[in-house]
């Protein structure tokens, strides 16, 4: 079987994707950099950038995957990419425990039973039904 002809706008294509690759890859680093300055008005910002840069790249590569393959080079760096952003979420993820843990430790939850809520009840648990006066 003889191959198959390449489409005429395979080399832009390939641009397409290097470009699309090249702004994930910028993205995550501004966002690795922004992490680790504990920035989080810089963090809200490149986490939104980088969420756009993704589902860019992600449509343009399974488009180029529909229509002729993509190649092995930039499937690698998206790879990369890809283990970046899983490792940047696991960072993420421990930190916002740790965060969960100290908040817990310093405003401990009010003891059950006894305690006057807000409105100048006790707070109880309910057992199905409310008695007003």
């Amino acid at each position: 079987m003889p191959p198959l002809p390449s489409s005429p706008d395979a080399p832009s294509q390939g641009a397409e994707l290097e470009n699309s690759l090249a702004a994930v890859e910028q993205r995550l680093a501004a966002l690795g950099e922004a992490l680790r300055e504990r920035n989080a008005e810089a963090i809200e910002l490149h986490a939104t950038e980088l969420h756009r840069a993704l589902a860019d790249a992600v449509n343009r590569f399974a488009q180029a995957a529909r229509t002729g393959g993509v190649p092995p080079v930039l499937r690698r760096r998206l790879a990369n990419a890809s283990g970046q952003v899983a490792a940047q979420r696991e960072s993420l993820a421990r930190a916002t425990a740790a965060l969960d843990r100290a908040i817990d430790v310093l405003m401990p939850a009010p003891p059950a039973g006894g305690v006057y809520s807000p409105q100048g009840g006790t707070e109880r648990a309910s057992l199905g039904g409310v008695i007003q006066a």
